[in-house]
């Protein structure tokens, strides 16, 4: 007997035919001699309506009753659901956050997960029945409802999963798993059989939509064991793991992109102790994120040295970041600010760079060959990414997949 955590997203739970198909998915799960517990989003398209309706009453609507407001999502879902698998002859319990206990903090719309009192659920269990517990959602310790942000429901299934101890946490979706890219753009694309914590987490923050960021640090932190799959299909997925041999063998596992960034150019700025410190200083008090700096040759003027700093930034932080942006600058003395939101990330990612040399200078080789200019490098121990003019982002990615030849078998399992 196995102890298996499945979640399902909302194109999985969309209409009422979706949820009996996945009713008839954890029951044949739990007919197997398993122990399950489903993790539910609110049915898709649900959370947009819902948040529609807020911003109809006010521009700026309370954070605290958004949460609660986009909460019901959930909520709906998971009672359709347990309903669904009584009526199929089985036994089920939905259980909200407030239920199960998931505890956070008070950060509304993107709460973070403080602690789980896994207590109920597994009595659930004992007695037989299918827990299906709604995604996304907690408690703060004052009572009030919270949201995890985008991709919650994610983070709820795996924090669950390494809470109560599960085998494994199964994320259903609807692709077939983790792609070596995204098919839409490169249809040479490949489904990976096994890929690391590591990997699967820089995938996920350089753009790939597959799972969210923080899933992916709590099952890395935990060793909680996590398998992609499609709730339309019995094929298998890609499971993230800790790190094996075998995945240090392939250079690049995967290219992702992002089109959410905007690059951000202070010109003219004195060169002088305390100057960068004060522009990103005043960006970090606000929490807004930055990326990709790049820092200008000094040049003389009349009036001392000076140079240009560049870097991006999330586009959606844009309109918040605007004003600190340019008051800084002013602060500073510097001559002007520009913005460019035509910009894509692109970035290959793989555990086999640490030990090759080479691939940088490979992917930039890669992209001149095709005429593209990249405008800022950025890179980790595992990944090296790319700003490039958008019009670009089609040709660099199937570019790069060719030149990797991630269209080939390597990983173990293919």
């Amino acid at each position: 007997m196995a102890l298996i955590v499945q979640k399902y997203g909302g194109t999985s739970v969309a209409t009422l035919e979706r949820i009996r198909n996945v009713a008839a998915r954890a029951l044949a799960t739990q007919k197997q001699g398993n122990d399950v517990v489903v993790i539910v989003s609110a049915m898709s398209g649900e959370t947009n309506r819902l948040l529609g309706l807020a911003r109809e009453i006010s521009e700026t609507p309370s954070a605290r009753e958004v949460d609660a407001l986009a909460a019901t999502g959930e909520q709906v879902s998971a009672a359709l659901t347990a309903l669904t698998i009584q009526a199929l002859g089985g036994k089920s319990r939905s259980l909200l956050g407030h239920q199960v206990r998931i505890t956070t903090d008070s950060a509304f719309t993107k709460a973070r997960i403080k602690g789980i009192e896994g207590s109920k659920i597994c009595r659930t269990l004992e007695q037989g029945e299918i827990a299906v517990v709604a995604g996304f959602q907690g408690v703060d310790e004052a009572g009030n409802i919270t949201t995890l942000g985008r991709g919650g429901s994610d983070t709820t299934a795996v924090a669950i999963a390494a809470a109560i101890g599960a085998d494994a946490c199964e994320i259903y979706t609807d692709v077939e798993g983790v792609y070596t890219t995204d098919p839409n753009v490169c249809p040479s694309a490949r489904k990976i059989p096994r890929i690391s914590y590591e990997e699967m987490l820089e995938l996920a923050s350089l753009g790939a939509k597959v799972l969210q960021i923080r899933s992916v640090e709590i099952a890395m932190k935990y060793g909680v064991k996590v398998h992609v799959r499609s709730s339309f299909s019995d094929a298998p997925g890609t499971w993230v793991v800790g790190e094996e041999k075998s995945l240090e063998d392939i250079t690049v596992a995967g290219i992702a992109y992002d089109k959410g960034d905007v690059r951000v150019q202070i010109r003219s700025i004195p060169v002088r102790p305390g100057v960068v410190a004060s522009i990103f200083g005043a960006l970090a008090r606000e929490n807004i994120a930055v990326d990709m700096i790049i820092q200008g040759t000094p040049t003389p003027t009349d009036d001392g040295l000076r140079t240009s700093i560049t870097f991006t930034m999330p586009q959606s932080e844009l309109a918040a970041a605007k004003p600190i942006i340019e008051r800084t600058a002013a602060e500073v003395d510097a001559k002007g600010v520009t913005y460019d939101e035509d910009v894509v990330k692109v970035s290959i990612v793989g555990l086999g760079m640490r030990s090759h040399a080479g691939i940088a200078a490979k992917m930039f080789d890669l992209l001149a060959k095709e005429g593209i200019n990249i405008q800022a490098i950025s890179t980790s121990e595992i990944k090296v990414s790319c700003l490039i003019a958008s019009k670009y982002l089609e040709l660099a990615v199937r570019a790069l997949h060719d030149g990797f030849e991630l269209d080939k078998a390597g990983r173990k399992g293919e």
